[in-house]
């Protein structure tokens, strides 16, 4: 068994709005490995600003992973705990090196017959343009929109205003996502009024690692509070538990790349169920090769709620896809 992997920069169609600034590219990794006449391909989908593992000698890491690829399942992901999304790829790359073409987990999404219902994601940028991609999105017959919110709250609670006079919350759940844009004491208020307009969550509404202030927030919100950030570096199971049961949020986000790949995701899954802990899964700007894996593994989950993948039309320069978007139904073409 060899391996290899090479840099790739992703290109955004249109510079893309969050709190944390305006993106224009996203930098990625793709690993191959090699055994006998088969290959198997994955994403080490590093997110810079991040990532737990964005860090000088992310590279080196990657390099060295290749240099010992026939080290024991194991072993690998005792050294490689510290590099989730590196972790991520190469769990990947294995399974498509058993499954073949594109499959990570067979199944009725691979064989083109079931979708997984997804959210439809607005960018941040000014009311017209916000307003432009929720029509495109409800045009498209998506009945889940997820809305990043915190650089303009003002502007941002009337366009909330507005889709809730058209539309009823049977009609249209709305999800947004602070990326951690706001106090805690503007979020005692923002939380009160996102309640007013039967907002279905709020993703991270202070920063990560405030885990007292999240505590309280989540203990008194009107409005469900749902983890995303929070999860981020957490990599030991009993430091998992402790957060889950520190902060006792409503929902956690799982974002595969960012917290230790499929067998990291499984682990948060597991303790959130125990504690009656809602989830859902999300991408995080993985190019079409990572999005695949995660939208196959996602099915297998088996999680009526909408989930937050992207489908891979956000760069100008993605990988071929299988992934096939029908409405809000996400599907895999055979």
């Amino acid at each position: 068994m060899t391996a290899e992997y090479f840099r790739y920069v992703l290109e955004f169609k249109r510079p893309s709005g969050t709190s944390r600034g305006v993106l224009y590219e996203k930098e990625t990794f793709i690993l191959t490995i090699y055994e006998n006449e088969n290959k198997g391909v994955g994403e080490c989908a590093v997110f810079r600003g991040l990532s737990f593992d964005d860090r000088p000698d992310y590279e080196e890491k990657l390099q060295w992973l290749c240099e010992n690829i026939q080290q024991e399942y194991e072993y690998l992901k005792k050294e490689l705990k510290d590099f989730p999304s590196i972790w991520f790829g190469y769990e990947q790359a294995i399974l498509n090196l058993k499954h073949g073409d594109r499959i990570y987990f067979p199944g009725e999404f691979t064989e083109g017959d079931k979708p997984v219902v997804i959210n439809g994601l607005i960018w941040m940028g000014d009311i017209g343009y916000m307003e432009e991609q929720i029509q495109d999105k409800l045009d498209q017959g998506f009945h889940c929109i997820k809305l990043k919110i915190g650089v303009d709250w003002k502007s941002e609670h009337e366009i909330l205003q507005k889709l809730r006079q058209k539309f009823s919350n049977e009609m249209l759940e709305l999800r947004v996502d602070a990326n951690g844009g706001f106090t805690k004491h503007e979020a005692k208020t923002v939380l009160q009024q996102l309640s007013d307009l039967h907002i279905h969550s709020i993703e991270q509404p202070i920063k990560a690692g405030n885990w007292n202030d999240m505590a309280e927030l989540c203990a008194e919100t009107p409005t469900a509070i749902a983890l995303d950030e929070e999860l981020i570096g957490i990599v030991d199971i009993d430091q998992k538990a402790d957060l889950l049961e520190a902060i006792k949020p409503q929902y956690i986000i799982l974002k595969p790349s960012l917290i230790g790949g499929f067998s990291g995701s499984d682990e948060w899954i597991e303790l959130a169920e125990k504690r009656n802990i809602g989830w859902w899964i999300t991408s995080a700007l993985e190019s079409n090769i990572g999005l695949n894996a995660i939208a196959q593994y996602t099915f297998t989950k088996k999680n009526p709620m909408p989930q937050g993948l992207g489908t891979g039309s956000l760069f100008v320069n993605n990988f071929e896809s299988n992934l096939d978007l029908k409405g809000e139904l996400l599907y895999f073409k055979v």
